[in-house]
């Protein structure tokens, strides 16, 4: 199992349109960052966790050309604001993007997305399957179907039945997600965002949590044996909806994971080398075991 950072940037990303600061105007590699998202690649299956305004950018970066499914941690335009892209998808693989989320995201894909779960749709419209989640384990499965995605010029998508028919493309193509022990399976992770609910997700040994300021006490279970824990960090002084660097290394030495990954990473730390070394400095005089790093874009794991 692997897992590529496609973006470890807050919701402006870095460069910030304008800053002249040492870390935006840095030559390092690593200090260029996109919005926070991820990619797991396991048993085969390619699954994304968030799709925010890079999306495009990254998957062509990355060389990525098929999505077995899309999670949503939540609903914030810096995670979500790239799905009109996975138009290219439906074209290429000739099926809707899987999208597993919470019935509060899917109120807002509906607000905001609202051509994409209109009747009849606009011709070009990105064609979604969502998959309603919420803290219980989901199985992911490869993106098949006995059904094809067939574009019809200036009329848009139909669905290719099994007879050969062509069907109109539904209104509402919503169903809960299933946890059936086949196919690949998710664990959702409650945090909180401020006030506001979301999602992190572990597969195997490797948990994606970003955009959390605290985790309920009846979820730490679920953070259990981890090789490696992505967690998000904005700032040295306390925020509303994020963790500060102090509360993300107590919660690393907390989980206790191998390996902990920082993301959703501001301009407020320093260039990636010295932030390292800042790091490793830090954990050694509070005697944290797991190794904590800055994430960077382009980052691979795996366990």
């Amino acid at each position: 199992m692997k897992l590529t950072f496609f973006g470890t940037g807050t919701s402006q990303g870095i460069p910030i349109i304008g800053c002249q600061c040492p870390v935006c105007r840095s030559t390092d590699p690593r200090d260029k960052r996109f919005r926070a998202s991820a990619l797991f690649e396991v048993d085969g299956l390619k699954i994304l966790i968030d799709c925010g305004p890079d999306f495009r950018s990254q998957m062509l970066r990355a060389d990525v050309g098929h999505l077995d499914a899309i999670l949503l941690t939540h609903n914030h335009k810096d995670h979500i604001g790239g799905l009109d892209d996975v138009r290219s998808l439906n074209y290429v693989d000739r099926r809707p993007a899987e999208i597993y989320c919470e019935p509060k995201v899917l109120e807002s894909l509906q607000r905001e997305y609202a051509y994409a779960f209109a009747s009849p749709k606009y011709p070009g419209a990105p064609e979604w399957h969502i998959h309603l989640i919420g803290t219980d384990p989901f199985s992911v499965h490869p993106c098949a179907d006995d059904k094809e995605l067939v574009w019809i010029h200036d009329v848009g998508y139909g669905y290719k039945m099994p007879d050969g028919s062509l069907q109109p493309s539904p209104e509402n193509n919503v169903e809960e997600a299933l946890n059936d022990g086949k196919g690949v399976q998710v664990i959702p992770i409650r945090g909180i965002h401020g006030k506001m609910p979301i999602l992190g997700f572990r597969i195997g040994k490797i948990a994606y949590l970003t955009d959390l300021s605290f985790i309920p006490e009846e979820e730490m279970h679920k953070l259990e044996g981890l090789e490696h824990v992505t967690l998000n960090t904005v700032s040295y002084r306390p925020h509303h909806s994020h963790m500060s660097l102090d509360e993300a290394l107590a919660l690393a030495d907390r989980i206790a994971a191998k390996h902990t990954w920082l993301t959703h990473l501001s301009h407020n730390f320093p260039v990636y080398e010295q932030f390292a070394q800042e790091l490793r400095k830090l954990c050694a005089e509070r005697g944290i075991q797991s190794e904590v790093l800055p994430a960077y874009d382009g980052l691979e794991i795996s366990d």
